[in-house]
Formats: C-alpha cells, structure tokens, sequence
C-alpha cells in the first residue's frame, strides 16, 4: 500500500467544512459498478458478501485475495470484489458511499475515518470490536472510533514513514546514518560531493502529497507533535514565526533534492535510490513494492527521521493505518460483519502480511515470524514510538491539504525562499475550512 494519490476530494467533520466540487468523473468509474453489483442478484445472495477494494497494484491485489480465498474456505460464503485504481478510488470515495456501495470497503483510520462517519455515510462495528477488540492495543482502537465513540473501522496494517537507503551504497562510501540535523545536512553535502543526488524525490503531477513526508517530519522535529497536530488541525496560523522556522530547514536540505522533482514521479524517484543513483529517500515502507528480488530488499535500510530540536527528539514515528469499513446500509449486514470479524483476525492480518512485506501487522497476536529485516525493524520503530501520527492529509482537512497547502508548498519548494509569501497564501485560505 502506498500513500499515491491519497487526497479526496472532500474535507472533514465538525468545525471542518466540507469541500464541495472536486469529485470529477472517477466518479462515475467507482460508483457505476458497485450500482451494478448492489442492484441485485450477487449482492442481495444472503451468502455473497461485495467487496470495494483500492489495492489495484499487483502485490495488494494479490493480498487481498489471499483474505477472501481464506474467509471463502473457512465460512462457505462467497466475496465478490470490486478493486479500483487507488486514484479513482480515492477521489471518488464519497460519491461512491453516497450511491449503492459494496458492503466491505478499504479505507484509513483516524480523520479519514471519522469524516464519513460523522457523515454517517457508514456503519458502527460495535459488536464486531466486541470480538476482536482484545488482539489491538489502545492506540489502534482510538484511531477505529468516530467523533462520538464508536467504532467504525478495523485496521489490517500499517507502515512508517522514515529515511531509506541501500546498506550496500552506504558500506562502499563509508558514510554511517545521521542521528542529528547537523550529521544530516553533512551527509547529505558529501553524496552531493560524491556525485550522487542525495535525497531522492519526484512529487511530480499526482504525486506532489509525497512532499507531506518531509514536512510533517520537520515540523514535528522542530516543533513537537501537539502544535503539528494543532497546526494540521486548523488551531494556527500558517505564518506562525514556528512554521517559517520549519521552511527554514527544509530551505537547508533543498540544494541536496534530486534535480526536476517537481516532474517526476515517486516511483521513478525510488527507482534511483534502488539503482544507487540517490543516497537517501523520505519515503515510507511501501518502497517495498517496488522491489521483486528479495536480494535487493536485503540491502534496504533505513534511519529515523533525524533530531532537531532535542526536546522532541524522535519520539513521533508517522506510520498511517489501513483497513477496512462497513457502508452505511449493507445488502448483507449480517455476513458483512462476519466478513469483518475475520479481517480483524490475527490470522487474516498473518496472512495479508505473507504476500505483502511492505506493510505490517496491527493485532497483537499476527503471526511476524515470517517478518523479513525491515518489517520487523519498521514494527520495532512504530512499537517505541511516544506519538503516532498518520500522515498530512489524513491528519487535516484534505480539502485545504490538496487545494491550497501542496500547491503552495510544491510551488516553494521549486525555488525556495524564505517562505512568508507562500504562508500567507496558504493562510489567506485556512477560515474557509475551519472555523474560527
């Protein structure tokens, strides 16, 4: 799973407002078949349970159907999968609830999550968390629970974000992973020096959210996680002298970017660190998908994002969560939640994971014996984490983060200055989702 194209087009719930306008005709490419397959026949069969699935990469596709070959065998009832391009999925997420969904959709935790039930454009999963609620700890059930306590989602997995390399690259030139700004900068001077980009990137057309991993991580280093989490929310001002400060670094680190990243994209900008033309990426986990030889996996490491300011240290890892909801009225509710409890399972989780090693488990109980080096490094570093946060878009209004704050910020970022005029751009627009 990757964060590609994970802005919708609608903003969030309660003082947020809602976006209106931007569901083009992906639309009609997501609603249009579960229509067809909700009208009738399969998904009225009391023992067909439909199924809308954004995994349309080879390796989640194939994960998935690892989940519903299993549930198929263990419960005699039949998943009928509808999978779409993450894309389409994405910006057509609320015109598809809104119509005749499948009773099983993909989804995120958290703000995601909680927008579309406050929407009630889902179903509550009280009684299914009444099952499998002891194999999850606290932090996963508050990202499952909506505005008013319930519980709306089951997570399968999740991923963080961190700063990746080759072993290989790194032994061969000697250089060793920063633990501090300065030690980063420095590294970063000597692959320039070396000839290599040293921080490899493409936020290219679809693509600009790949930028949020770099910002959130220097906001979070250089203010802490209760006002990036205040900022995100709409609580502060985007010309806050402690924003400037966050371009100010990241002003430091844009002469080592890779050069034309604002017209490339995420996976070409992986590619080059994978063929050691790029030291280093801001990236998460879901780099994996773009290795086949498990050779080559073997030579992916990766660092936490470095230390700016020693009272926060690197105590907050983002690590988004995936899984899975019910639609607001399911053709098959009962076997629906069934279908649900078993996602919810240690085994399904188990699983999911055998086919996809770019992600990992959430239930405490998931089998991670088979856990290749970064997977168990990634759950290690997720594990002792003091703070958990999603990602920018899924931590705000994505409303305001795909219309005004990647745009501003991608446009500074192609030619970097001090940042007030860019802030103020994006500031001008913040009372228009948020509420004062």
């Amino acid at each position: 799973m990757s964060e590609q194209s994970r802005i919708p087009g609608q903003g969030g719930p309660g003082r947020r407002r809602v976006m209106g306008g931007l569901m083009g005709v992906g639309a009609a490419a997501l609603a249009a078949p579960a229509l067809t397959a909700c009208g009738g026949g399969a998904a009225a069969d009391p023992k067909t349970v439909t199924f809308g699935s954004n995994g349309a990469d080879a390796t989640p596709k194939k994960a998935y159907e690892a989940l519903t070959t299993a549930f198929k065998k263990d419960s005699g009832l039949d998943v009928k999968t509808k999978t779409v391009d993450h894309d389409t999925f994405q910006k057509s997420i609320s015109s598809y609830l809104q119509g005749t969904p499948d009773d099983v959709f993909t989804w995120f935790a958290g703000y995601r999550m909680q927008y579309f039930a406050k929407k009630k454009l889902c179903a509550p999963l009280d009684d299914v968390w009444e099952k499998i609620g002891g194999g999850f700890s606290e932090a996963a059930k508050q990202l499952s629970r909506g505005e008013d306590g319930k519980y709306y989602f089951v997570p399968l997995y999740n991923y963080p974000w961190a700063v990746f390399y080759r072993k290989s690259l790194f032994r061969e030139r000697g250089y060793r992973a920063p633990a501090t700004w300065d030690q980063f900068v420095a590294l970063a001077k000597q692959m320039k020096k070396d000839g290599l980009s040293p921080i490899a990137a493409g936020y290219g057309g679809g693509d600009t959210w790949s930028i949020l991993g770099a910002c959130d991580y220097l906001n979070l280093r250089v203010n802490g996680y209760e006002f990036h989490m205040s900022l995100l929310g709409g609580d502060v001002s985007w010309t806050d002298p402690r924003v400037r400060a966050v371009l100010d670094h990241w002003r430091e680190l844009s002469p080592y970017y890779q050069e034309r990243a604002g017209g490339r994209s995420w996976q070409d900008a992986a590619q080059s660190l994978l063929d050691k033309k790029s030291g280093m990426a801001v990236i998460g986990l879901f780099l994996g998908q773009q290795i086949s030889d498990p050779k080559l996996r073997d030579d992916i490491d990766f660092f936490a994002f470095p230390e700016i300011d020693p009272s926060h240290g690197q105590d907050t890892v983002e690590a988004p969560t995936d899984g899975f909801m019910l639609s607001r009225r399911p053709r098959n509710e009962k076997k629906a939640k069934q279908f649900l409890e078993f996602l919810g399972g240690a085994r399904a989780e188990g699983l999911y994971m055998g086919v996809d090693p770019s992600n990992v488990a959430v239930h405490g109980d998931a089998d991670t014996s088979g856990y290749n080096a970064l997977q168990k490094k990634s759950a290690e570093l997720i594990s002792k984490a003091r703070h958990i946060t999603q990602f920018g878009d899924r931590d705000s209004d994505p409303g305001f983060i795909s219309t005004v704050v990647l745009p501003g910020l991608s446009q500074w970022l192609s030619s970097p200055d001090d940042g007030a005029a860019a802030l103020k751009k994006i500031e001008s627009q913040r009372s228009r989702f948020f509420a004062a």
